[in-house]
């Protein structure tokens, strides 16, 4: 019985875990390659300027609580609370999202670089057909 209980309790608490949502603000959209490096950038720029958005709003909304708690009684602190955790999750969301477009318009970078010299190789005949880079010409 004690081993049943343990599996049924295993088992729930498996499926708990494997359905637990990730951060989804954060999470590159699946319409985006990995090496789209230029959409990447877009994407979390864009979710850079909302997190602003949203951070704003709620920095105007907790003034407006602190010039006038008597206005909101008893509920003005987890009014207070509640909008300062929104404010450190916008924050927080901001700056992931402004590392995460670095980071891509770096990898943009070195993309393009490695294209650049792959290009530049290309233009260069060095192959042992072409003689005018031997010295030995007449062997």
């Amino acid at each position: 019985m004690k081993t049943l209980k343990l599996l049924i309790t295993l088992f729930v608490l498996t499926t708990l875990v494997a359905c637990a949502q990730m951060n989804s603000s954060l999470v590159a959209p699946a319409g985006i390659a990995n090496n789209d490096h230029e959409a990447l950038i877009r994407h979390y720029e864009r979710l850079a300027k909302q997190a602003k958005i949203k951070l704003e709003e709620n920095k105007a909304i907790l003034e407006a609580y602190e010039a006038r708690p008597y206005y909101y009684g008893r509920q003005g602190l987890d009014l207070q609370s509640h909008t300062s955790a929104n404010i450190r999750e916008h924050a927080r969301t901001l700056k992931q999202s402004l590392e995460f477009a670095n980071l891509h318009r770096r990898l943009a970078l070195e993309q393009q670089k490695k294209l650049n010299i792959a290009a530049d190789t290309k233009d260069h005949d060095l192959t042992v057909e072409n003689s005018e880079y031997f010295d030995n010409k007449g062997l």
